[in-house]
């Protein structure tokens, strides 16, 4: 880790969220709840969100309450469209309840900016995280959000990580990628040119996630504060500041 260190000077640090500024992602109760209310079977409208996951996240098959009822209508139901709209309002809340913050998340932002780096997250999401975001207390941390739903590709897409750098002002050389490796976005930050860290956390074994990163031999650190002292090393090989935090700008 420190040979890999001492060579990769960053001047910003880009994060995935779910797993990574979040703990590890489980679907609560709610989710079952909000099936039986469209009419379907809790366990099939489950199977049918994760196998749409990438096309909803990619925004390719339309707005959220036309998609939630389409949905609903492959499963055989035929649900009100009062009842669509409360589901669609209902799943911002519960898909911030099932990936709540790290406690460390908001302390290690922080202390990056303070250190001179800008921030930015690259999320693979549908509508509920954009809507979510603008209320947690990392949103005015990150000077750069990408969400793949606006981006219209999801990772490792090219277009996500270079959207993150256009933002930010920064070639993929000066960004360091923080993930926990889903949507094989490890390996696809390393392909446009940034430096990767897989986080470890001991309660990713539980995570939900699609396409983990298999392939990716990296580093990888085991918290989100161990990159702190990881940063201050680099400030210290590298003399000091390494650049400001620029304008936050959302995509």
């Amino acid at each position: 880790m420190s040979d890999f260190l001492l060579t990769a000077r960053p001047r910003a640090v880009v994060f995935d969220y779910f797993g990574t500024l979040t703990r590890a992602v489980r679907q609560g109760p709610a989710h079952a709840e909000m099936a039986r209310r469209l009419g379907c079977e809790p366990e099939q409208w489950l199977d049918l969100m994760s196998r749409t996951f990438y096309m909803r996240a990619s925004g390719r098959l339309g707005q959220p309450v036309d998609v939630l009822y389409g949905l609903a209508m492959v499963l055989g139901a035929r649900p009100s469209r009062h009842a669509v709209r409360s589901v669609r309002g209902e799943r911002v809340a519960t898909v911030g309840a099932d990936g709540p913050l790290r406690p460390d998340a908001v302390p290690v932002l922080t202390g990056l900016r303070r250190r001179g780096l800008r921030t930015a997250l690259v999320s693979d999401c549908w509508y509920e995280l954009p809507e979510l975001l603008p209320e947690l207390p990392v949103f005015p941390l990150l000077d750069a959000r990408i969400y793949s739903v606006r981006i219209g590709r999801c990772k490792p897409h090219p277009a996500m990580f270079l959207a993150a750098c256009d933002r930010l002002g920064l070639s993929p050389a000066d960004c360091l990628y923080v993930g926990d490796g889903g949507s094989e976005e490890l390996s696809g930050a390393v392909a446009v040119g940034m430096r990767a860290i897989r986080l470890a956390a001991p309660d990713l074994a539980g995570h939900l996630t699609f396409r983990p990163d298999t392939a990716f031999q990296g580093p990888s650190v085991d918290s989100l504060s161990d990159l702190l002292p990881l940063i201050d090393g680099l400030l210290t090989a590298s003399g000091g500041d390494l650049g400001r935090p620029g304008e936050r700008i959302d995509v």
